[in-house]
């Protein structure tokens, strides 16, 4: 006789907002908001632990919210990001999730109080971050996502091109907000 096992597979869609700075931008503090859109794939693993793959729209960047009196340039990015996480299942309602974020950049703007302006340093193509963050689940179907991500490439160097220790530039730091619809 022959056991024949199958994999757990479960996905959904993925949508939410996230809060985002650049360090090394002279500018300070959570402004930029943004768009999170995609799917997601999930394998369950043993003791109700699973990795979780998904494909991502994402919009980051800073906002100057005192751009009229300082003139101090803004950025917006837009990243196609793969993040890949094991998930941790803590409780009926709550797993915890660390992982790894590849991300390939597919629109990068700068503008200061004038408008769009031109820059000398050009951002990576590509950026890798890490992450973790808390899940939350409402329903079987409906889970809420927090996390917090920072690259750990810089996604360009300084104006100056000066790098110092493990600070080799500007880096992409994100606080975001989701929610994951299972569909299958």
């Amino acid at each position: 006789m022959s056991h024949v096992s199958s994999q757990n597979f479960k996905g959904g869609i993925v949508t939410g907002l996230n809060t985002s700075q650049v360090s090394g931008d002279l500018l300070s503090g959570f402004n930029k908001i943004g768009l999170i859109a995609g799917g997601y794939i999930k394998l369950e693993l043993p003791k109700k632990n699973y990795i979780q793959f998904e494909i991502i729209y994402t919009e980051k960047g800073s906002k100057n919210p005192e751009i009229s009196y300082n003139n101090i340039a803004e950025i917006s990015l837009s990243y196609l990001d793969v993040p890949l996480s094991i998930n941790f299942e803590k409780n009926n309602y709550i797993s915890i999730q660390l992982g790894i974020t590849p991300s390939v950049l597919t629109h990068s703007a700068t503008n200061d109080f004038y408008g769009k302006i031109s820059i000398e340093q050009e951002f990576q193509k590509f950026d890798l971050s890490i992450f973790g963050g808390i899940n939350y689940k409402l329903t079987p179907k409906i889970i809420l996502n927090t996390k917090i991500s920072n690259s750990v490439i810089a996604i360009r160097p300084h104006a100056s091109n000066v790098t110092q220790g493990i600070n080799k530039g500007q880096y992409n730091t994100m606080l975001s907000f989701s929610f994951y619809y299972q569909i299958s």
